[in-house]
């Protein structure tokens, strides 16, 4: 089951690809995971009416979730590429450090919920950080039942469904926060717009083999980064019931799992106004974000 949050409310994609308006009364997929029913309801409900694709303007399935927890390095190539450079990020002792310890346990941090934005939102370069913005490609966990303690052989069972996130980083601002003796990334990764999610929420049902989803970021048209989940370091079941046992995870919360080589620090080439990113999950669907500056941006 394909869901969408958007302008109109929740809608479900039909087998031809239109999408039907569901006679809900819940508005965005964060309140109705929320709801006791849950995807239950989504799957049951009857359709208020068919829309046209460009009838609807599609937003973050969950567009405020609970938390927003990141998995960081959780691909083998974007860890390569970090501690190759790792002196350009901040503080390389700590950095090497904490990365050390990468296969044992995965790394994570949260950011806020505001930075969330939608598949077809504007990523607008912060005036207080304009010239060194980065990209991310990355499938993201949206948590359904969620719990505490989770073991990893049911952490499936607590999640509602995937969506694709782009984690786009002010990296000046990370490599501050990274240049002391911790890895405060909240800052940097956070900022308002910083986290476009969608197109819509994929249920796990219709996603029978992970490991075979790929991913890709293409900038202008040039592909940056391609990686399939099979490449993870600790997969999807791992990093949910890791980060459950330091938080209880609830419906709604997402769960961004990592990306892999290609982000433009390494290469020196950072987004500017007039890009075009477009990031591709299979099975999942595409975002596709203009770059503008702060202000451009289009109230």
């Amino acid at each position: 089951m394909r869901l969408y949050t958007t302008d109109q409310g929740i809608c479900r994609e039909a087998t031809d690809g239109s999408l039907e308006l569901l006679d809900i009364n819940q508005r965005d997929l964060g309140s109705l995971l929320a709801n006791e029913s849950g995807l239950a309801s989504a799957a049951s409900a009857k359709s208020r009416r068919t829309l046209a694709r460009g009838n609807a303007c599609p937003l973050a399935p969950v567009p405020r979730p609970g938390t927003v927890f990141c998995v960081g390095a959780n691909y083998e190539s974007h860890l390569d590429e970090v501690l190759g450079q790792a002196s350009r990020l901040g503080n390389a002792e700590t950095i090497e450090t904490t990365l050390a310890t990468i296969r044992t346990a995965p790394i994570f941090f949260s950011v806020p919920t505001s930075a969330v934005s939608g598949p077809i939102a504007e990523i607008v370069l912060p005036s207080l950080a304009p010239h060194h913005v980065d990209y991310e490609v990355e499938v993201a966990v949206v948590i359904g039942k969620g719990g505490k303690n989770i073991d990893a052989r049911e952490a499936l069972d607590a999640v509602a469904g995937l969506t694709l996130a782009n984690d786009v980083s002010a990296r000046d601002i990370q490599a501050q926060s990274m240049s002391g003796y911790d890895m405060e990334l909240g800052h940097a990764k956070g900022m308002d717009g910083f986290k476009p999610m969608g197109p819509c929420l994929v249920t796990l049902d219709s996603l029978p083999d992970l490991q075979t989803i790929s991913l890709e970021t293409r900038v202008n048209g040039n592909l940056r980064q391609s990686a399939s989940l099979s490449d993870l370091i600790h997969d999807i079941p791992t990093c949910v019931a890791h980060i459950s046992k330091f938080h209880t995870l609830r419906p709604g919360d997402v769960i961004l799992t990592g990306s892999p080589a290609g982000v433009g620090f390494f290469q020196d080439t950072f987004l500017k106004p007039g890009d075009v990113v477009e990031m591709k999950a299979t099975g999942i669907g595409e975002l596709r974000n203009q770059v503008v500056a702060e202000a451009e941006q289009v109230s």
